[in-house]
């Protein structure tokens, strides 16, 4: 049973992102709300989209740290997992207002490749003298450190390296501090130049959020610089590893707040990515030979489907771009802490199936097409032009197909951005999880309903004028339709497709 005041208060529900509702019926399973479906159309495509403001530039900031950049080898697969997850965050983070940071600095050799084919945008300049100044103070810091002890050679040990400065004790810090969240297995860290460096890296970032003028950080002294750090000048910090990664990071976070005990270093957080598993490799394989396969497969593909064109020069940057997409597709679709496991034989992923980036980018250039093909059928005088938004009739969009791309869709598009973009408040605990992949999975299931709707209706019809109502309230939502497919490739860095 449903109380009165309850079918009441829905039937006068009102506000901007409330669709007006037509009435409510009691049912045996409740509550069956019925809404006005042409004005709800009327309301998300009857007038021109209104961009959003620009953000405040004092909003929330926050810097993401990925260490698998830090590797002196070749990155794997397993590495790119969390490279791929921070730069799609960032993504998301700016889209909402945040200003970010992303740490390190690109290294000028060995990664800079592969990051580039598969467009993940990461800065490459470096610190320069401030960055020599930070590691410096940190150094004087280890020196007045009760933490931190001298390296005495024991008798019958094996010599410790060379770049060794001297060891911190870290499991008394942790009980001392009583701090949560940390592995039990942490004890004694030998502090070296390097692990220096990074932490010097991820202060300048910290810093760089309270200066106007980034670009003119260099020119400063790093200790006249850390008096702008006091206070929360930073929303978090957010360390992005991979699990394997997770025990140094870890450690590397314990040596900051030791060495640098101000209120930003209590804001570090751990973004852990579960492991990658690749089945049938002939021997262990490199971030550029996982491209090169995927690469190798969709370039296959597209030739067994649409034979001679496919080798085409113009096809060169339209199989790259699928094949970045199956890569992100790949590894961002499944929740970030959950394992995900590459069948480097199969190449079904980047052919066929419902959940491939591919799919997803084939239905982008589906809609493209359809808009080409409309304007050059204007451009012939086969149809007129569309008339603006607010006199078109929308109550010719009767198909239910056409109905759960609004709602499903288009309604809840932002809701989904922020979501994907929500990171959690602080805790005493240091991991936290976000829901990034949920921007794959939209995509996909819009894929899906998208691939449906257009396979069953005949958008662009005869031209006979009593036709044309129909044919311009379809153009209109699916121009709406083609503009979350735009903004939501743009948080992975894949660019709209116009021919496949």
């Amino acid at each position: 049973q449903v109380p009165a005041d309850i079918m009441s208060g829905v039937t006068s529900l009102g506000g901007p992102g409330v669709l007006e509702v037509r009435g409510c019926q009691e049912t045996p399973a409740g509550l069956a709300v019925q809404l006005r479906r042409p004005e709800a159309f009327r309301r998300l495509l009857g007038s021109p989209s209104v961009p959003s403001p620009s953000p405040p530039p004092s909003g929330p900031r926050v810097v993401l740290h990925c260490p698998a950049l830090r590797r002196p080898a070749a990155l794997r697969p397993r590495h790119l997992r969390p490279l791929l997850l921070a730069d799609h965050l960032a993504q998301l983070l700016r889209a909402q207002g945040v200003s970010v940071r992303l740490v390190p600095a690109l290294p000028e050799e060995g990664s800079r490749e592969v990051l580039r084919q598969l467009r993940i945008d990461w800065p490459s300049s470096s610190g320069g003298l401030a960055l020599l100044d930070a590691i410096s103070a940190l150094k004087q810091a280890l020196g007045r450190s009760p933490c931190a002890a001298a390296c005495e050679q024991a008798l019958g040990a094996a010599a410790l390296p060379e770049d060794v400065i001297c060891k911190v004790h870290l499991k008394s810090f942790v009980e001392e501090q009583g701090l949560v969240g940390y592995d039990p297995n942490l004890d004694v860290l030998l502090v070296t130049e390097e692990k220096l460096r990074s932490l010097a890296e991820l202060q300048q970032a910290v810093l760089q959020c309270t200066v106007s003028n980034p670009v003119a950080l260099p020119a400063f002294r790093f200790r006249d610089l850390i008096s702008f750090c006091q206070g929360s000048c930073c929303s978090s910090i957010v360390h992005v590893v991979s699990c394997e990664e997770e025990f140094q990071q870890q450690q590397l976070d314990l040596l900051w707040r030791i060495l640098d005990p101000g209120a930003h270093t209590a804001l570090q957080k751990h973004l852990v990515c579960g492991p990658v598993k690749v089945t049938n490799p002939s021997s262990p394989i490199g971030a550029d030979q996982y491209f090169q396969l995927r690469k190798h497969q969709m370039y296959e593909a597209s030739v067994m489907k649409y034979g001679e064109l496919a080798e085409d020069e113009a096809w060169t940057e339209v199989i790259d771009t699928l094949t970045v997409a199956a890569i992100r597709f790949e590894m961002l679709s499944t929740a970030h802490r959950s394992q995900i496991t590459l069948d480097l034989e199969d190449s079904s992923i980047s052919t066929k199936g419902t959940k491939s980036g591919a799919f997803v980018m084939y239905n982008c250039a589906r809609l493209a097409t359809l808009f080409d093909t409309y304007q050059r059928a204007v451009e012939r005088g086969t149809y007129p032009p569309r008339p603006p938004a607010s006199e078109l009739n929308f109550s010719c969009l009767r198909e239910e197909g056409e109905w759960l791309l609004l709602f499903n869709y288009l309604l809840p598009f932002r809701e989904v951005l922020q979501q994907a973009a929500q990171l959690p408040p602080p805790s005493k605990g240091i991991r936290i999880t976000a829901n990034t992949e949920m921007v794959c999975k939209f995509l996909i299931q819009l894929s899906m309903d998208f691939s449906s709707y257009y396979n069953r209706v005949h958008v662009l019809g005869e031209p006979f004028p009593h036709l044309f109502d129909q044919m311009f309230a379809r153009l209109q939502l699916l121009g709406a339709v083609r503009d979350v497919f735009h903004s939501a490739l743009a948080t992975l860095h894949l660019p709209p497709l116009s021919q496949i």
